[in-house]
């Protein structure tokens, strides 16, 4: 009986977390290059003599969907989107983090930001000089026209990056870091899409299926309870009598 109140108690714990993973999910279906988060769990035994029958339901670390979404058409200079695999590097607390935004903007200094966040470049963080019209190209370079010029001049390249998504997971800001820590090396093959921007890559349908099918696995699990309380007190009135 207790046995089976170990296995009920932290499925419970698992649909309740599923819940908030899918409620974020669906929160930020129209926020542009958000990446899903899928939730994961595993099964495992609990240790000790005497609790070979009892198992957990343990919780991971959420992973991140690789799934690309929608690009739509902006025509804005400081718009771009990611062709295929890629991610977009900004400077985050001394460090580096990750997304497939690329909604950029520029400060009163001419940094080019995503969101407050400095965008990285080869030279570091990117500063865009006095210019009368920026590009943006394919392969991330970064050109201007000064006033009264007619050349465009390059400024720097974007540092894009490739890691295979298994391998990221999302920081307290809702950016993408690598799980290690580390910074990841400039990928030359990224490709870029000027003038665009990405969706969300979470599907409304796919999120309230699941987020129905877990109200039911809830269900389940306090129906079970409730057995197992049943079979509980029906026991310890046997031993009483």
């Amino acid at each position: 009986m207790d046995a089976l109140i170990y296995t009920v108690m932290s499925g419970a714990e698992r649909a309740m977390r599923a819940q908030q993973v899918h409620a974020n999910n669906l929160a930020n279906l129209e926020t542009g290059g958000f990446r899903a988060n899928l939730e994961l769990a595993s099964s495992k035994a609990v240790a000790g003599p005497g609790y070979a029958a009892r198992h957990l339901s343990e919780l991971q670390a959420d992973a991140v969907s690789a799934r690309q979404g929608v690009q739509r058409q902006t025509g804005r200079d400081l718009d771009v989107a990611v062709q295929g695999d890629g991610l977009f590097t900004l400077q985050y607390q001394g460090g580096e983090a990750y997304t497939r935004g690329g909604n950029f903007s520029l400060d009163a200094n001419g940094a080019l930001l995503f969101g407050s966040h400095p965008v990285l470049g080869e030279g570091g963080a990117i500063v865009i000089p006095e210019h009368s019209s920026v590009q943006i190209a394919k392969d991330g370079t970064i050109s201007v026209q000064a006033p009264g010029e007619t050349e465009l001049q390059v400024v720097d390249k974007l540092k894009l990056v490739k890691p295979t998504m298994a391998g990221m997971t999302k920081n307290e800001a809702g950016l993408l870091v690598a799980r290690d820590g580390a910074a990841l090396a400039a990928d030359a093959s990224v490709s870029l899409n000027p003038g665009h921007l990405e969706g969300s890559n979470v599907s409304a349908v796919e999120e309230m299926v699941a987020t129905m099918s877990l109200n039911r696995d809830f269900e389940v699990q306090m129906k079970m309870m409730k057995a197992a309380d049943g079979m509980a007190e029906a026991g310890n009135r046997l031993i009483r009598e």
